[in-house]
Parts: structure tokens; sequence; C-alpha cells
């Protein structure tokens, strides 16, 4: 009798042993983890001194500076073996943690799909400042060194070797003159996943990808706020390529943006099966490859509001960047100043003053009765993408207008300049899209989903 008992306390352990291990390895069916918005209460540069309609024009004009950067980088080619970073210093709008090394620390850094490299602020890092956390590498089991004579070092633009060739040394200066500095290096990298997406797990389940290259950063200049940056750009050396070829989930993520009016909801970043849009009127389009290899591109064939079509002249696609990087939507005048004005015959409601000049068509929407009319009259705009099918993807208002300033709403959308020729779709107009990429078929899926319950938030703070 007592040898049955054991035997089963036996199994029960083997049983426990394997669900939890399942659990920190990585989950079979795919990966979510928390995408944090920067003026979400849960990220450290939430400023609650501001108005979310305040927060919203500073969000703005964060973009104006981010676009240029990107434009000037996009311009020239990105990097001649085509691995990048392009993310620049200061404008960002989404975050993730990640714990990084064994026994893991937890660094918080900035997400971008506009970049590839992934780099984090190292112990002997001085320009750090608080509340920056630093990586010791020399705490760490599983932390390793890239060699000159390795592919990922001669995948990477900027990169100097000493004459022993065992570390390789890059210097990154990016798009608005921010620069970082240090060594590639390798180590094990392990995400927090969504509460309650691994059935029997004592905490919450955990992605482990070991090996991935990233920049152990010894100093910067220029402002770069939190511990470091995760490139979610097509390139090599970025996550996304780096979990595909380090575990079965292949190049598979996808992202669904909360609405920036709920303000305690956070979005989801998927990974793996769990990145496919099964959402209903879910369309496909073609991802073009970028010239830098870092930005994930899609070509509209045409616009329309109504029965009315707006194309570029003498232009079969118009190549437009996927950023969560930048909140602002951007298109060319030739094409943005018609729309303008069959949005305003449209909508037929007298205008009112910009808060910003960037934005070039504002509504009075101060009471019920305004709103109500201003929503009534917004038409859809809808967007025909080159893909499969020929695909169509509606924005209601809430993509393409919101509110700068108490009672005033604006267009969301600038003209791209000179100085900014990048056409970009930014996260407003993304916001409760859920959009899927997968990078080995090179195709990007989106759908209409209700994002502010995409990710459910454990009971405890973060």
């Amino acid at each position: 009798m007592a040898g049955t008992v054991s035997r089963a306390f036996l199994l029960i352990a083997v049983v426990l042993t394997a669900q939890l291990w399942r659990c920190t390895a990585y989950a079979g069916d795919g990966f979510s983890v928390e995408f944090i918005h920067r003026d979400s209460v849960k990220s450290p540069f939430h400023d609650p001194s501001l108005t979310a309609h305040a927060r919203m024009l500073a969000a703005a004009r964060r973009s104006t500076s981010r676009a240029a950067a990107l434009a000037r980088s996009f311009a020239s080619g990105g990097s001649p073996d085509g691995a990048v970073s392009e993310v620049i210093g200061r404008p960002f709008e989404y975050l993730m943690y990640v714990n990084v090394g064994t026994p893991p620390t937890r660094m918080l850094a900035l997400a971008d799909t506009g970049s590839d490299l992934v780099w984090l602020r190292c112990s002997n890092d001085t320009t750090a400042q608080p509340p920056n956390v630093l990586f010791h590498p020399s705490n760490s089991s599983t932390f390793g060194r890239v060699g000159c004579d390795s592919v990922a070092c001669h995948a990477l633009a900027g990169t100097s070797c000493g004459t022993d060739r065992s570390s390789c040394k890059y210097d990154y200066e990016y798009g608005e003159g921010s620069e970082t500095i240090g060594v590639l290096s390798t180590e094990t990298f392990t995400f927090d996943g969504a509460p309650g997406s691994c059935a029997g797990c004592r905490d919450r389940p955990q992605l482990q990808v070991t090996n991935v290259n990233f920049g152990c950063t010894t100093s910067t200049s220029g402002v770069f706020a939190a511990d470091g940056i995760v490139g979610l750009g097509d390139g090599t050396m970025s996550l996304v390529s780096q979990i595909g070829a380090d575990t079965s989930l292949g190049t598979r993520f996808s992202y669904c943006l909360a609405p920036f009016s709920a303000q305690n909801a956070s979005s989801a970043l998927n990974f793996g099966a769990r990145a496919a849009v099964t959402e209903p009127g879910a369309v496909t389009a073609v991802l073009f490859r970028s010239r830098g290899d870092a930005f994930h591109i899609i070509a509209l064939e045409d616009i329309k509001i109504g029965n009315a079509n707006f194309t570029l002249p003498n232009l079969n696609r118009y190549e437009v960047a996927l950023d969560t990087g930048s909140m602002l939507t951007y298109l060319a005048r030739v094409l943005l100043d018609p729309m303008v004005e069959e949005l305003k015959r449209r909508i037929n409601l007298p205008t009112v003053p910009s808060p910003d000049r960037m934005l070039q068509l504002c509504y009075d929407v101060s009471d019920v009765s305004r709103r109500s009319l201003f929503e009534k009259n917004v038409p859809d705009i809808t967007l025909q993408l080159i893909g499969p099918g020929a695909p169509e993807l509606t924005l209601k208002a809430e993509n393409m207008f919101t509110e700068f300033k108490q009672g005033v709403k604006c267009l969301a959308v600038a003209r791209v300049t000179d100085e900014q020729p990048l056409a970009i779709i930014g996260c407003i107009a993304q916001q409760n899209l859920h959009i899927g990429y997968d990078l080995d078929k090179g195709t990007v899926t989106l759908a209409a989903a209700d994002c502010a319950s995409s990710y459910q938030s454990p009971s405890a703070s973060v």
C-alpha cells in the first residue's frame, strides 16, 4: 500500500513538473506579452499633471520629429548590409518588459516596429540615469560575446574589432544624431506572458529564447529613455527574426492597440500562433521590402471617401510604413489636400482653429449636440491595399480624428514634406485593429477588433 501511494505521489510530481516546465520554455500555440503605451499609468513616463488631451498633443508633436528622422534613414537606404536600427533617441510610444540573463534582470525597453537592433544598457554605461536599470553581464551564467568573425557581427554596419578579434564593437548614430556604443553580445531573454494563458502554471507563463544577439551598450549620447530598445522590424537582427530562428513559433507577430481613451487598458503583443488574425472581415496585404530592412511597408492603390477616389498621379502604388512609434498618419500633400476638402464637404460643420499648425482640420465637439452631429457626419475612409483579392481596410472616425484639446477634435493626419518624405500610418489610425505580420510569407493581415480587452492585466501591479 505504501509503495502504491509513493508511486502515485511520484506520478503527480512528474506531471506537475512537466506542466511547469512547459510554462517556462515556450508555449507551442504562441505567446502574448504586454504592450504598454508610454502615457499609460503603468509607464514610468506617465505625467499625471497633463490632461488626456495634452498627452495626445504632445504625442503628435513627438511624431513630427520621429517621422523626419525615419525619413532621413529611409531615403539613405539604411545600412549597406541591410541590418539597421533607425529608431531615434527621444520620440517613442510603446514599451515592453524583458528579463535578461540567468538569473534574470527585469528591464523596460522601447518596442519599435521601425527598427531591427536590440540593445540594452549594461553595467558600465556611465550615461544611464535613474530610473534606468542596468544589466550586469558578470552576474549572468548565460552571457556571451559575439566574435568578429561571426555572421551577426558582419550583419551590422558600423562594427569594429580589436586585434584579438574576440569582441564585436558597434557605434551607431541615429536619425537625430543620438548615438549608442557597446559590444555585440548573446544572452537568454525571458518574456512574461499574459496572465491565464498557461493552464496549470503557478505563475505567469514565460517565453524563453536563448542566444539572442543584442547590443550590450556602454554609453549613449542624446536622449534614450528606458533601459534599451527592442527592434521588431523585418531584418535578421530583430527580435521577431531571432524568435523565429530559435523556436518553432516562426516569424509571426501581431499587436492590437487599445484605444487611447481607455487609459487603464494595455495592448497585446503576440507571437507565433497567437499572432493569427481571425476576427471577421480580416484582409491581407503584401509587405514590400524596405530599403533599410527595418520598416514594415504596405502599398495603397487608392483611398476612398464615399464615392470619391484619391490617388497619386502616375503611381500604381503608394508605399506607406506601418509604424507604432508615430501617433499621426502622414500622407503626400497631393493626396491629403483633396481628401481634406472632401471631408469638409461631407462633415458640413464649421471648422475651428487648430491647437497646432500640423493639424489642419478641426471641429468643435464641446457639447453633446455638437459631438453627436460630428460623429454622425464623419464618413468612413477606405484604404484599397495591394494584396490577394483586392483587400479594402475601412477606417472609422476614431482612426482618423482625435481630441487634441478639450472640446476640439482634429484630423490625425499630417502632410508629408520635403524634410519628411516617408508616408506613415500611425498609432491613432491603427487603434482597435488587430494587425498580424507573417515575415516568412511577406504578408500583413488586419481586422477591426476590441483591443481594450486583448490583454488582461494581472491583479498585481507590474
